[in-house]
């Protein structure tokens, strides 16, 4: 007994050892975290027996999948705000119906002729490929960060469809159990209603129960999360107790709902549903493709992936050109759109439970619903995973590694500091609540925005194309913080900095989580640098060459300059930090206050 605990504790250590790993590795190396995970699962699986889902979850494993698909559903719905689609709602919409009946009659008969499948098997099949889904479209968008218009049609698509297609698929399940398609196509028009009905209903009665909860301040901040979460699996089993695999669309409804409320704030909940999202995605990929059947696998003919090809280089295309005929949509977001239909883990945990019961009833070739779904997960996220970056900045959609600036204060040192940043081909927006500042600003061709940078739909407004980092360089030191704090959200960590607090000369230290990175060196504070700029100081660009290296740099201004930012030969930004010491190479170039008597505790960037 205790060696079959050890076993079962060294697997799942193992599940989470293996998903978080090849989390990392994909980070790393840029690479598609979904194809990793995949690769991970089977070569524990199938190849080298590891790992057993089926013998190690036993009769768990299929309620613990659908509870973890409600979870990421819900994490997918809160991603979703009204905002980003008051211009492209027509859009998703008709890619939600339009483009989903194009792919559900068109992946139908591909499989009919393609697979070999029965006509009934082709049309759940069919039904389960109209899912794409947070778990890869979200990843994905982060590594490509196109930009806003077209990134948010393709999220809201993929997040607003995997309840919808699943759906489909249930009712088409029901239906092959109850005799066939052909006799039941009344009742599967009642079942999308049934389904429609109760999973709203449920979707807002689990919203506004937790929006009452929070306003009224009826639960404790540390339940807040835990709260969220038995209210999330509460809205999923009572949907689905009133109408079978009703709940979600309750889920991503509740996740929706509670996004684009304005009554409280759910950023601690936001935050934890993003952690659980990626634990879950990271493991469940592995266990369900642990599961695969080696043999199943070497039965995989050239039919199988004419299939995937076409999936990818047919129906897709046709999806969305049928979906935007009229609506204006401009012809490379449209290339774009079509790069963008990978499968996920919903799409695979639907194929799992439809094709144990199936099988079980004796149909014919519902064995190979598994198989057949995780080689088009495998091809759509590998093409997809491995193209669209490239394809969207060569559509220019996109920008590798953005070297941009959103620069938190648009005064006058740092609208001079913006200018030589722009002049060097850098992006730049500068935000400030101040209208003499942005009015200045947009008077000297920079682009500014006039507002609360800490507003709750920022995100929705600004424009980020090309920005890859965060500077708040406010005389206050709380909101240069409260906005490092809310742009964690957007931009790596490593990417957001703030001026050095002024108390204490600028040396006082704060909890790393309270604040971004500390700027240009301990001294160099908003008040610091304003009483030098008054006295002439002036930010300047000063090229580095062999003969004028960095070491002649320091012995002609002395202490009379302060590095802010390093140019380096392949016009990569880099900013001089506290904490951080950078190497000054010939060929590069550093922009630096300079000016009489500035005399500060720069950082040291070494040769």
């Amino acid at each position: 007994m205790a060696h079959m605990s050890e076993t079962i504790l060294i697997s799942i250590a193992g599940i989470l050892l293996f998903g978080i790993g090849a989390q990392w590795i994909a980070w790393r190396f840029h690479l598609p975290a979904i194809l990793l995970l995949l690769v991970a699962g089977i070569l524990m699986g199938p190849i080298f027996g590891f790992l057993d889902p089926d013998r190690l979850f036993q009769d768990l494993l299929l309620p613990l999948v659908s509870l973890s698909v409600a979870v990421i559903l819900f994490e997918g719905g809160l991603t979703l705000r009204f905002a980003e689609i008051k211009e492209t709602g027509s859009v998703v919409w008709r890619l939600v119906i339009v483009g989903s009946a194009v792919t559900w009659v068109l992946s139908t008969a591909l499989g009919a002729i393609l697979l070999g499948l029965s006509l009934n098997i082709a049309v759940l099949f069919g039904a389960i490929l109209v899912v794409t889904g947070p778990t890869v479209i979200l990843p994905l968008l982060r590594h490509v960060r196109p930009n806003r218009r077209v990134g948010s049609v393709v999220k809201w698509e993929g997040i607003v469809n995997d309840p919808i297609g699943a759906i489909l698929a249930v009712l088409v399940f029901e239906a092959i159990l109850a005799g066939g398609l052909q006799k039941t196509g009344g009742l599967a028009a009642v079942g999308v209603v049934k389904a429609l009905a109760v999973g709203i209903i449920c979707g807002l009665a689990g919203a506004g129960i937790l929006v009452l909860l929070l306003k009224r301040f009826w639960i404790p901040d540390f339940l807040e999360t835990p709260v969220t979460l038995v209210l999330v699996i509460a809205s999923f089993l009572i949907s689905n107790r009133a109408q079978a695999d009703s709940g979600l669309l309750a889920v991503t409804l509740m996740g929706i709902l509670i996004a684009n409320q304005k009554w409280v704030s759910v950023g601690e909940i936001v935050k934890f549903k993003e952690t659980l999202r990626l634990l879950l995605v990271s493991c469940l990929f592995i266990v369900l493709s642990a599961r695969l059947d080696i043999r199943t696998i070497e039965s995989l003919d050239a039919g199988s992936f004419a299939f995937v090809v076409l999936l990818i280089v047919l129906v897709r295309p046709l999806a969305v050109i049928c979906s935007t005929l009229g609506t204006g949509v401009d012809f490379k977001d449209k290339i774009f759109m079509m790069m963008m239909a990978p499968r996920g883990i919903v799409a695979a945990s639907v194929a799992a439970v439809f094709s144990l019961r199936l099988a079980g009833e004796g149909i014919p070739s519902a064995e190979m619903l598994v198989p057949y779904m995780f080689l088009v997960i495998v091809g759509t996220v590998t093409v997809y995973g491995l193209l669209a970056a490239p394809v969207a900045r060569k559509l220019r959609l996109a920008v590798k590694n953005p070297q941009g600036c959103l620069i938190l204060g648009a005064g006058p040192w740092a609208r001079d500091m913006a200018k030589i940043l722009r002049d060097q081909k850098i992006p730049v927006m500068l935000a400030d609540s101040n209208r003499v500042n942005t009015q200045a600003a947009r008077m000297e061709a920079l682009p500014a925005y006039r507002g609360n940078i800490l507003a709750e739909n920022i995100f929705d407004t600004l424009d980020l194309e090309g920005i890859g980092r965060f500077l708040a360089l406010l005389s206050n030191d709380g909101v240069n913080s409260l906005a490092c704090i809310h742009f964690l959200s957007i931009f790596d960590k490593n990417e957001v900095y703030q001026l050095p607090p002024e108390s204490d000369g600028g040396t006082t230290r704060v909890t790393a989580e309270l604040q971004g990175r500390l700027l240009f060196g301990n001294g160099i504070t908003h008040s610091e640098i304003s009483r030098r700029y008054a006295e002439g100081a002036r930010i300047k660009l000063t090229p580095i060459t062999r003969e004028f290296d960095y070491e002649t740099f320091q012995k002609t201004y002395k202490d009379n300059a302060a590095p802010l930012f390093l140019i380096d030969r392949d016009k990569r930004l880099k900013v001089f930090t506290a904490d951080q010491s950078l190497s000054v190479p010939d060929g590069s170039g550093i922009i630096s206050l300079v000016g009489s008597g500035v005399v500060m505790q720069s950082s040291r960037p070494h040769d």
